[in-house]
């Protein structure tokens, strides 16, 4: 069996962009967001665990699977507007390309554990995957 292993930072916003990409195939809601509770650690968690189970059952849809956006979401460290652009052929690389050179490039836990400076609270998904896509992980970065 193939294990691999990715980390990528995605902030709540991109997450939203995601859900509304995917939306045509009928994927769960995200948690609430909230404006006044970033340094909240228990709203933090929870919000967390919401981003957890939103990314378990999108996991679990098999049209989702052949989408190349979520691909390019959980395996590589693009925007969402570079995802948009790679996904319609508007880039010079394809999204087996950015996916191959984001995983060759050791980007990934070291480099978020060392931008572990940045100010805002953000999100970091390490996406973890045997065979199907089975399990994601989500971890806080403060």
């Amino acid at each position: 069996m193939c294990t691999k292993t990715s980390c990528v930072r995605r902030r709540y916003s991109e997450f939203a962009w995601l859900k509304k990409k995917l939306q045509k195939n009928t994927v769960p809601d995200l948690p609430a967001k909230s404006f006044f509770s970033f340094s909240n650690d228990d709203f933090l968690e929870g919000r967390r665990k919401g981003l957890q189970a939103f990314l378990d059952k999108v996991l679990h849809m098999t049209v989702c699977l052949s989408d190349s956006q979520l691909h390019l979401f959980l395996q590589t460290q693009l925007p969402v507007g570079h995802i948009q652009d790679c996904v319609q052929g508007h880039t010079p690389y394809s999204v087996t390309d950015a996916i191959l050179t984001y995983a060759s490039s050791n980007r990934g836990f070291a480099q978020a554990q060392e931008e572990d400076s940045i100010k805002e609270p953000s999100l970091t998904v390490s996406y973890e995957s045997m065979e199907r896509y089975e399990g994601a992980k989500l971890l806080i970065w403060k």
